[in-house]
């Protein structure tokens, strides 16, 4: 077993080295030193006497700081009611309030444009109403778009933030609420004196991944036509990467900013962490309430739920819509857009493509994370937390920098040049898959592996059962649904990968779901409407996903996102 460890030790860390490790050298290289290979900073502080670079920079940390923040409060009241009430509908509830993220925000915004557009349907609606006139047509989207970002990236990303958040509340146990009850600490005095403190590793964990990924977030501002984001300042310099090395800069500057980002949250949130006496193991602390507590619970779901499917449904409506100009709802009705998109040369080879990464990915993922898991929980290596670590660090980097980092480690003369992504982006698109995702596999089988008693494995060797045996025939079928949970999970996203789909599929032949879907929206007429019927397509596959995935792990969902 420790031969077995060390060995698992060893390849991760070599994979690692070669894919995680090396494209981050590779972008910090391009932005410190010159074409002599001496260090420098010049670069780095030409972004500062940057005005349009310095701008870029503030508009993406106050995005990331207000999705952040509006991300928050949308999740912490879910997540409380959902752990502490019974209420009519619940379950269901609590399974449609996962349904945003089903869809990758950029995909939202297509539908945002035709609520908030100049002639979009609010605007036609307040019209109708005599409230506004032809001669005074509000432009939202012109007038309010960061602050329209911020709203579509809250309303996609929340559930990531109360996933965690209810996972947290349910290992807290209950008796600490009954004792504070006991010496007269009721409502919310109780809830942030007990309760709220010991929601910080979750809270950490939750609000770690929304900023980094809105940080970061490429495909919205693109889609809003927002160029003043350091993300979409980045993507713009990706032509400019072999003779230009603010790019590499700009790169360097996001990784130093994330990783500020999540080790000052770490320090001054999650480092506090409380030991229970009794956890999720207890009964549960839900309790029934009265008839207009369960009235509130329901409007505040079903309220959320409606808000943040708004985009999804002006998506689901703009894919059967044959004419959406100056009315509240589309002229003419048609099913054409489903039929042109199947058969468009953009849409079945995107298909493919996605099912062919993220395959790939999903296995390689699945075998790595199956492996760590077993060492961090069942060995006794004394590196095996060191291994767990470095399996959770792609979720303190963002997609965008690893991206990044994949291209500039794959240009011509470069050590993994054969990876080159303009020649075939496949191996270099399964390998950029499979380790941004390894954390949430890792998480997803070690929480499998810590449910289950290590009873049933020491019988099975006591009997003559060795230990490669007992795992295959003995553990993994008991964590199964953990491991088929996590493999949905990141199948799922993978086939609506952002980031790395944008910018490492340069040809047409080549592109993912994301990719055609944004090249789609570029094109003048129908282009829009195939973007959108690509959209519920990939929409529904991954909503049957996140659901089914929720079923099968249920509140232990939010570990498969724990930073």
């Amino acid at each position: 077993m420790k031969k077995c460890s060390i060995a698992v030790f060893c390849l991760v860390s070599l994979l690692f080295a070669a894919f995680f490790v090396w494209p981050i050298i590779q972008v910090l290289r391009g932005g410190f030193l010159d074409s002599n290979g001496n260090f420098t900073l010049d670069y780095f502080l030409a972004i500062f006497s940057n005005r349009i670079y310095l701008l870029s920079i503030k508009n993406s940390i106050c995005i990331a700081t207000i999705t952040s923040a509006i991300a928050f409060v949308i999740a912490l009241p879910l997540a409380y009611f959902a752990d502490r009430y019974e209420f009519p509908g619940k379950k269901i509830f609590t399974n449609i309030v996962l349904l945003p993220i089903m869809l990758p925000p950029f995909v939202g915004a297509i539908g945002i444009q035709r609520i908030f557009g100049t002639r979009g349907a609010l605007n036609m609606l307040l019209q109708k109403m005599n409230i506004i006139d032809e001669a005074h047509l509000i432009d939202w989207l012109g007038n309010y778009k960061l602050i329209g970002i911020c709203l579509l990236e809250a309303i996609s990303l929340y559930p990531i933030l109360y996933l965690n958040l209810v996972s947290t509340l349910a290992n807290i146990d209950p008796s600490l609420d009954e004792a504070a009850g006991c010496v007269g600490c009721h409502g919310l005095k109780r809830f942030f004196r007990i309760t709220f403190p010991l929601m910080r590793s979750g809270i950490f964990a939750g609000i770690t991944l929304v900023f980094i990924w809105s940080f970061t977030e490429l495909g919205v501002p693109l889609i809003f036509d927002y160029s003043r984001v350091i993300s979409v300042q980045i993507f713009n310099g990706l032509k400019e990467i072999s003779d230009n090395q603010l790019p590499f800069a700009l790169v360097s500057l996001v990784l130093l900013l994330s990783l500020v980002f999540y080790f000052a949250g770490k320090i001054l949130v999650g480092q506090q962490n409380y030991t229970m006496m009794a956890k999720a193991s207890q009964v549960s602390s839900a309790r029934k309430v009265g008839i207009f507590k369960k009235f509130m619970c329901c409007c505040l779901f079903g309220g959320v739920t409606f808000i943040a499917l708004m985009p999804h449904l002006a998506v689901i409506v703009t894919s059967f819509a044959g004419d959406w100009y100056c009315s509240i709802l589309p002229n003419v009705w048609t099913l054409d857009n489903y039929k042109i998109a199947l058969s468009h040369p953009l849409t079945i080879p995107s298909i493919q493509n996605s099912v062919i990464y993220s395959g790939f990915a999903t296995f390689i993922t699945v075998i790595f994370g199956i492996m760590i898991a077993f060492v961090v929980v069942r060995s006794k290596l004394k590196l095996r937390h060191l291994l767990d670590v470095m399996s959770m660090l792609p979720l303190a980097v963002p997609g965008l920098v690893m991206a990044f980092g994949y291209l500039a480690m794959s240009q011509k003369g470069k050590a993994f040049s054969f990876l080159n992504p303009v020649e075939n982006p496949t191996m270099l698109l399964v390998i950029a898959y499979a380790i941004r995702r390894l954390p949430f596999m890792v998480r997803s089988a070690v929480s499998g592996l810590q449910q289950m008693s290590y009873t049933y494995e020491e019988a099975a060797q006591c009997l003559g059962c060795s230990p490669i045996k007992t795992s295959i025939k003995i553990t993994l079928p008991l964590i199964i649904a953990n491991l088929l949970a996590g493999g949905l999970l990141i199948f799922s996203q993978m086939m609506l990968g952002v980031s790395d789909s944008l910018i490492l599929a340069q040809k047409q032949q080549h592109y993912p779901i994301t990719k055609a879907i944004y090249e789609l929206m570029s094109l003048i007429g129908e282009g829009p409407f195939l973007a959108c019927s690509l959209g519920v397509w990939a929409m529904t596959f991954l909503a049957i996903t996140i659901i089914g995935v929720s079923i099968f792990m249920g509140k232990n969902l939010g570990a498969v996102f724990r930073a």
